[in-house]
C-alpha cells in the first residue's frame, strides 16, 4: 500500500480495485447475510462486502431516513434499502481507499438514473481523492439522519482525511470508525504519525461514552486478538474475546462486531498505552512511543 501512495491517484485506485476484485472473487458466489441491530431509535445493518469489508446502513426508526457508510458494493446496498423500506439520502465516506469509497460513483449514478429517489449527499473529509464528494466535513461538523445526530471526528493517520462518524440519539450511540479503530486493533499509519493515531484513539474515540457501539470497516478480530494476547497474556478480557473469535462465524462475518468503546478500552492494546504493563514492555512511559512500537510489532505479526 505504501508503494501505491507514490503513484497517481487514478492509477493506484485502479490497481487497488483490481486487487480486491480478484482476492474476493471466491466470496462473490456465497450468500451475503446481513446482520441487523434494531434499537429503540436507530437500526444499524451490517452488510459484508468484498473479502472482509463491512458496509453499514444506518436508519432513523422514527422517520425511516437512512445513510450508508462506505458502500463499496452499491447494488447490494440498494437491495438492503429496498428490503428495509427506508429512504436513503446520505453517503458517509470514512476515507478515500477504493474498498471504502470505490462505490461512491456507482451509487451516485444510480441516483441520477432514478431522480424520484431525490438527491444523494456524499459526506467525507476534504480530499480530492474521494469520488463524488458533495459535503466536505471536518472535526465537530454535524448533520442529521432523520432524528439522529451525527458528529464528525477527524482522525487522520491511516489516511490524512479519515473521518469517523459518531451517531447518537437521547437513548443510543454508535460510532463508525472505518480503518482507524478495529475490534481489538487499529489501522496502519499509511499517511500519518503515531501521535495522530494516539489523538484519534485516546483523545477522541476513548472520550466517547463507554456504551457507544463501535462499527469498524473490516473483520480483523481474530488476528488482532491473537496479537493482543501476545502483548498482554494475562489480560482475561482479551483471552475471553479470543476464545469467542476462534469459535465465531467470522467467515460469514456475523459475530463480534459491533464492539463498544468500553470493551475496546479493555481488549485493545492500542487503546491501553497508558497501562503500566506497557512501560515495562517497551522501557518508556511515553504513550506515543508505545503506540509507535505497538504498531511496528503488529505490522510484523
Amino acid at each position: 500500500m505504501s508503494l501505491l501512495n507514490l503513484l497517481p491517484h487514478r492509477v493506484s485506485q485502479r490497481l487497488t480495485a483490481l486487487y480486491f476484485t480478484v482476492s474476493s472473487f471466491s466470496l462473490q458466489r456465497r450468500p451475503k447475510t446481513t446482520q441487523t441491530n434494531a434499537m429503540a431509535t436507530m437500526t444499524v445493518t451490517k452488510i459484508p462486502a468484498l473479502k472482509d469489508n463491512f458496509m453499514y446502513l444506518v436508519m432513523c426508526n422514527a422517520t425511516r431516513q437512512a445513510a450508508v457508510v462506505d458502500p463499496v458494493e452499491p447494488d447490494r446496498v440498494l437491495e438492503v434499502v429496498q428490503e428495509q423500506n427506508c429512504k436513503l439520502n446520505k453517503l458517509l465516506t470514512t476515507h478515500h481507499h477504493w474498498d471504502h469509497a470505490g462505490g461512491n460513483d456507482g451509487l451516485y449514478q444510480r441516483f441520477r438514473q432514478n431522480p424520484e429517489w431525490g438527491e444523494l449527499h456524499v459526506f467525507g473529509g476534504e480530499d480530492e481523492r474521494i469520488t463524488r464528494l458533495t459535503h466536505p466535513v471536518k472535526q465537530d461538523d454535524t448533520f442529521e439522519i432523520g432524528n439522529l445526530r451525527v458528529r464528525c471526528l477527524s482522525t487522520p493517520c491511516h489516511t490524512k482525511s479519515h473521518i469517523c462518524y459518531y451517531v447518537e440519539s437521547d437513548q443510543e450511540r454508535a460510532v463508525f470508525t472505518g480503518d482507524t479503530l478495529f475490534l481489538a486493533g487499529c489501522g496502519r499509519f499509511f499517511e500519518g504519525t503515531p501521535d495522530q493515531m494516539y489523538e484519534a484513539l485516546i483523545g477522541k474515540l476513548s472520550a466517547l461514552p463507554d456504551d457507544t457501539q463501535v462499527y469498524c470497516g473490516h473483520e480483523y478480530a481474530l488476528q488482532n486478538l491473537r496479537f493482543g494476547n501476545t502483548i498482554e497474556p494475562d489480560n482475561e478480557d482479551i483471552r475471553v474475546m479470543l476464545e469467542k473469535a476462534q469459535t465465531a462465524d467470522l467467515e460469514g462475518r456475523r459475530a463480534l462486531v459491533p464492539s463498544t468503546i468500553g470493551l475496546e478500552k479493555r481488549i485493545n492494546v492500542f487503546m491501553r498505552v497508558h497501562e503500566p504493563i506497557f512501560t515495562t514492555i517497551y522501557a518508556t512511559s511515553d504513550p506515543i512511543k508505545i503506540m509507535e512500537q505497538l504498531r511496528s510489532a503488529k505490522d510484523k505479526f
